[in-house]
């Protein structure tokens, strides 16, 4: 079932990925989720998920296709009590089978931010400890992985292909090609509940220390490191191995 070897290791299986992309370019979030089922198999594809403010819609899209695709959910330490309630909602709500909560190792979290701290003095040294390193692990049985990344959410986000290498894996990008406007279609036709912090302000949730509410007339990720030159968290911008 294999179409595209998991390891990219030479021009012929990059070119492989590149004609893909191509294949892909128009095609609709679901399409774009049942073509990565086909390449790798329900059992080497993950999604992974924040459970944030615009999950909803593409896990939606994916329990339509199939609702046993693995999901990974990143549990900081940091996250707001609504997002892990919110996490269980669209869970029962979606039908989601297979979810998987995953921590950071404690041993790492005892070494190297025993006072809990590091957000505020190395925000991207928590970062790596409490997501890039804890999906690395995650990631490790799979040969390809969803996420929920658009182009209209800008910086680093503006050019990303539908589908692209990550390291040792595949990454699919569904929702590409989305609008904001498509994106509340898919909420508003499927009734899907709303993050518990949407309504006060928050359009971007992520840790509770590095996110704060949105202005009107801001970008909706202003919220997220406010203050700072960093806009991403590092699992989009640091290759998974």
């Amino acid at each position: 079932m294999n179409a595209i070897a998991p390891q990219v290791s030479s021009i012929s299986a990059l070119a492989s990925v590149e004609e893909l992309d191509r294949a892909l370019r128009d095609a609709s979030p679901a399409e774009v989720i049942a073509a990565a089922v086909k390449t790798v198999g329900r059992e080497k594809l993950a999604l992974v998920s924040s459970f944030g403010t615009e999950s909803a819609t593409l896990l939606k899209v994916m329990a339509d296709v199939d609702p046993a695709i693995p999901v990974v959910f990143l549990d900081t330490g940091w996250l707001f009590e609504e997002t892990l309630a919110y996490r269980d909602t669209l869970i029962a709500a979606l039908g989601l089978k297979d979810v998987r909560s995953i921590k950071p190792a404690e041993e790492t979290l005892s070494r190297e931010d025993p006072d809990r701290d590091l957000w505020f003095s190395d925000p991207d040294a928590c970062c790596r400890i409490r997501k890039v390193e804890p999906l690395a692990r995650a990631l490790q049985p799979f040969d390809a992985w969803l996420n929920g990344r658009k182009r209209f959410q800008g910086n680093a986000r503006a050019d990303i292909p539908v589908v692209e290498i990550d390291g040792a894996r595949l990454k699919f990008n569904p929702f590409a090609n989305v609008s904001r406007e498509e994106l509340e279609a898919i909420f508003v036709r499927a009734k899907l509940p709303r993050h518990p912090l949407a309504a006060s302000g928050f359009l971007s949730v992520g840790c509770m220390p590095c996110t704060s509410r949105t202005a009107e007339g801001e970008d909706a990720r202003a919220g997220r490191w406010r203050g700072r030159s960093k806009t991403e968290c590092g699992i989009h911008t640091m290759k998974i191995s």
